[in-house]
């Protein structure tokens, strides 16, 4: 299989194209894609490091090469946050990249399974539906907002609170992407206990911990090891499905039921075609339940963006 990541220059795309090439199955190939012209560069250092994997590397306008014949394309392309900063405040440049190189999909990998980590997620997912609709070639199963970040998060921030491996816990998280949107489901954790102020302070936490790092880093960035490795997982798992391993499961952003909103995160099993299922999150306590409802305009109207953008 191939897997392009564009956007590869970046911080995120840097850590996800390192991962990515120490723990890719043997025989796949990775081609990396920024406008950045370091980005051959990236592709040989990376080919120095003793793996099965052969690793390409394009920039400017030649992305056609990123692109053919790929079936799983990771878009990290974009401007980071900055402090004072939050999602919206990226949507002027980002929503641009993201529409240019969906139509670049389009063009050269329109079967291709595609995972949007370019940030705000809950927008830019809804900016590449719109363009894939128009180009005639949308497939609900095949577009993801990778929100693993949120989950990842989630599993260390509770590990660390309860003296528990984070290796051995598996947090759900559902709705969107960005502040009160992302719902971490507390409650389902059967390994742990929490009273309501641990719930209500771990809930926020989780809620603002891409803040948390762009202040520690004080001007120099955000979060892009961790979601590097984030993405990598969520890419491995993707890759398990399409190559027909079974009860792959992951929390995405994706076309569902339209239940809540026309996107939205939760578990999905990920199979041959991309989304195999959509799986209940199951049942919400008080405060979970109070908290989904509180969100919902900022996740339709974070939708609504960017289906207005495209039209």
């Amino acid at each position: 299989m191939k897997v392009a990541v564009l956007g590869a220059a970046g911080g995120i795309g840097q850590a996800l194209s390192l991962l990515l090439k120490n723990h890719l199955p043997a025989g796949t190939t990775l081609a990396l894609y920024d406008v950045a012209p370091v980005t051959p560069g990236v592709a040989v250092d990376l080919s120095h490091i003793p793996t099965g994997i052969e690793v390409t590397g394009y920039a400017g306008d030649n992305i056609e090469p990123a692109l053919v014949d790929a079936d799983v394309v990771m878009i990290s392309a974009g401007v980071a946050r900055k402090p004072g900063m939050d999602r919206a405040d990226l949507f002027n440049t980002n929503a641009g990249i993201v529409r240019s190189l969906i139509e670049h999909c389009v063009k050269h990998c329109p079967k291709a399974c595609i995972g949007l980590i370019t940030n705000p997620v809950n927008t830019t997912v809804a900016i590449a539906a719109e363009v894939l609709k128009k180009a005639g070639v949308y497939d609900k199963n095949k577009l993801f907002g990778v929100t693993t970040l949120d989950v990842i998060r989630s599993e260390t921030f509770v590990a660390n609170l309860k003296g528990k491996a984070p290796e051995a816990m598996s947090v759900t998280v559902i709705g969107g992407h960005s502040g009160v949107t992302i719902l971490p489901l507390l409650s389902q954790i059967k390994e742990v206990n929490f009273d309501d102020a641990e719930i209500q302070a771990l809930t926020t936490r989780i809620q603002n911990a891409g803040t948390e790092v762009v202040e520690a880093k004080d001007g120099g960035g955000s979060a892009t090891l961790s979601m590097g490795q984030a993405a990598c997982r969520f890419c491995l798992s993707l890759l398990k499905g399409l190559r027909g391993e079974k009860n792959i499961v992951e929390c995405a952003y994706v076309e569902g039921s339209g239940e809540h909103t026309v996107f939205f995160a939760q578990p999905v099993v990920l199979g041959q075609q991309g989304v195999a299922e959509i799986l209940s999150y199951g049942s919400l306590s008080a405060f979970e339940k109070t908290s989904l409802e509180a969100m919902l305009s900022t996740l339709k109207a974070d939708i609504q963006k960017g289906i207005d953008f495209v039209k």
